[in-house]
């Protein structure tokens, strides 16, 4: 919304509620909007850049604030660990140079980077919504800066380029996808024909054959367990190569159903959505933080009260939020976790 289109859309709500008010025909309701109100809330940014407020950011000021405030959920490089679809990867030097990115032509995983067709897009949604604990808690150099970096790790600009009001107009022009937002006549048309481009045998269908490999036993531990390690792009997180080929997969409280009281109750009362018995995830492990307060005779009830109360700084800056749970299952679930959170 430009601001003269705000300006014009403060004067005629005032005219509207000041006309209501002399009528009375919501005497006692609420109040007329100050332009100061509406114009806190008008912070979109269109595709044309209207909207777009003065700032800067280079990259090398994006890593600090991607480390400090997007790494956690995101991953250092993007990635995501495994807490949402990756922001980078699929993309190629051929599609910043074409504006059409090939990949998703094929059933893949997607990333964001390759479906954005508009840079302001990324600019709007990290400004109003991240960092997913604190939204709107950056500063508008801060956003130009978080997302140079993210165009950096995309290969879309290099490690020297400071991203500003001006400069983002020629960073739309390397977008991968940008070309890509097309309306088919089918959605648009009822009466034309739709999108139909793929064939689907429907009779005598060739056998589609798969095909799949695995470590061989000498090499399974040579890069330690990739179950344990980051997976850059898609699903696949890696197999557990602490175990042989032929043996089967070990189940563990992270890739299992929970299979006892006290992962059940860690579950409905939502530890788990920041928390893994044995892996960082949003949070620590339950296992890092009976190894951090092993021997410690307060530790218990300083949990306890963590736990109801909610805190933050001993792990990062991510806060823990205070729960309303019964006091009794906290304590059960804080004993839990200090005994090393096995599963029994």
């Amino acid at each position: 919304m430009s601001k003269f289109t705000s300006a014009w859309l403060a004067l005629a709500l005032a005219a509207s509620m000041s006309a209501e008010a002399q009528t009375g025909k919501y005497p006692g309701i609420g109040r007329t909007a100050t332009p100061a109100e509406i114009q806190a809330w008008d912070i979109d940014v269109r595709p044309d850049f209207k909207g777009l407020p003065a700032g800067s950011g280079s990259v090398a000021k994006g890593q600090d604030v991607w480390e400090a405030k997007c790494s956690s959920c995101h991953g250092t490089f993007g990635e995501s660990n495994e807490v949402f679809s990756p922001l980078v990867g699929g993309t190629t030097a051929e599609d910043i140079k074409t504006g059409r990115v090939k990949a998703l032509q094929e059933p893949v995983a997607r990333t964001t980077l390759m479906k954005v067709s508009s840079i302001s897009t990324l600019w709007d949604y990290i400004n109003r919504a991240m960092p997913w604990n604190a939204p709107k808690s950056l500063s508008t150099d801060e956003v130009y800066a978080a997302l140079a970096y993210l165009l950096h790790l995309g290969d879309i600009i290099p490690a020297d380029f400071v991203l500003n009001e001006k400069t983002i107009r020629d960073v739309q022009e390397r977008l991968p996808n940008r070309n890509g937002k097309v309306k088919y006549d089918g959605l648009w048309n009822l009466r034309s024909k739709g999108d139909v481009q793929n064939v689907a045998c429907m009779k005598d269908c060739k056998l589609e054959i798969g095909l799949a490999s695995a470590l061989p036993e000498f090499a399974r531990g040579t890069h330690g367990n990739l179950a344990e390690q980051q997976r850059l792009i898609g699903p696949a997180r890696g197999i557990d190569t602490t175990v042989p080929a032929s043996a089967p997969a070990k189940a563990t409280a992270t890739t299992a159903p929970a299979v006892s009281a006290m992962l059940d109750m860690a579950s409905k009362n939502n530890c788990m959505a920041c928390h893994q018995v044995d892996k960082k995830f949003i949070g620590p492990s339950f296992q890092d933080v009976a190894a951090k307060y092993r021997g410690d005779a307060g530790a218990e009830a300083s949990l306890v009260a963590k736990v109801k109360n909610g805190g933050s700084g001993v792990w990062g800056a991510i806060p823990m939020p205070p729960h309303a749970v019964k006091e009794e299952d906290i304590r059960a679930l804080v004993k839990w976790v200090l005994a090393g959170a096995q599963g029994k």
